[in-house]
């Protein structure tokens, strides 16, 4: 509530009983009210007290800072517009309308900072994903390794999926599930590119260097922790944010299942492991996009 303008002694009122409130707060109406000399909470008490015991009166709501009232009530607005005007406050009905129109302008207005915070999470998780697909491959063919160059097609294909999620924010549920599934098929031609070219380095030979797989690993696993944990949040949104928390936690698995491959290639001397790694990597993402196809609206 804001501070009082004016020496009316509201620091030593108590804070009202909630009288009208205690009914049902169910109502067929609610009456906007502007009350330009209500600037603390005595005045807030004058109109509780005037207004309690109205038959047509449900709950109260209050805003010092803007000096309205909002009315629940049932019936006629005139007897509660009466009371208010006896109170010599300036009391002024801005607006009635039904209870049921106030609820869907604020439902409207919750899913539009829902979308806004969707939207700049989005945009952070596409900005980390593109920069992490450009090291991770640049370091991949560096280091000959089929597991960093998978996990860069991941990141890749991970920002091409935050980029429809993006797209998708605050648009129909229709939009949103097709833009995952778009996401999901998107998914599957790069993990279909990533088991080809296991294939062909398993046929010709590889490679890799695993320090350095180790180290992009390591890098790449940071910033893959830090999506999941801006996602976790919105995990349970539409079916774009859905698709983004299954893409970013298979991320996690396969930025381990690297480091790990770089750590038994060091241990054993041979290539094997990051082949393997490389295949697993791509039947993950195959495995994402299975999940992401399988969403329903």
């Amino acid at each position: 509530m804001s501070s009082c303008k004016n020496p009316c002694g509201c620091d030593s009122v108590p804070a009202p009983a909630e009288a009208a409130s205690t009914l049902s707060t169910e109502s067929a109406w609610v009456s906007h009210f502007s009350v330009p000399k209500m600037d603390c909470p005595s005045e807030e008490r004058m109109i509780r007290l005037a207004l309690n015991g109205l038959p047509e009166l449900r709950s109260l709501s209050f805003d010092l800072t803007s000096r309205q009232v909002l009315v629940f009530h049932n019936g006629a607005v005139e007897p509660i517009a009466t009371k208010l005007e006896a109170l010599g406050l300036g009391a002024e009905l801005l607006k009635t309308q039904p209870a049921s129109q106030e609820a869907a302008s604020a439902n409207s207005a919750s899913e539009a900072i829902a979308a806004s915070k969707e939207a700049s999470t989005l945009k952070v998780l596409l900005g980390i994903n593109a920069a992490m697909f450009v090291i991770e491959m640049g370091a991949g063919l560096i280091a000959q390794s089929t597991g960093l160059i998978a996990d860069s097609l991941d990141m890749f294909a991970d920002a091409a999926v935050y980029g429809l999620a993006l797209y998708a924010v605050g648009r129909s549920v229709q939009m949103q599930l097709r833009a995952a599934h778009l996401a999901g098929f998107f998914q599957i031609l790069l993990a279909l590119g990533v088991l080809v070219e296991v294939a062909r380095r398993f046929i010709y030979g590889s490679e890799p260097e695993s320090m350095l797989m180790i180290g992009i690993g390591l890098i790449a696993l940071v910033a893959n922790v830090s999506c999941l944990l801006m996602i976790y949040g919105h995990r349970e949104g539409g079916a774009h944010m859905k698709a983004s928390w299954i893409f970013s936690a298979n991320d996690v698995l396969a930025n381990m299942g690297v480091i790990v491959a770089g750590a038994l290639v060091v241990w054993t001397g041979s290539p094997y492991p990051d082949l393997v790694i490389g295949m697993i990597v791509g039947l993950i993402v195959l495995n994402g996009a299975r999940r992401i196809l399988a969403l329903k609206a």
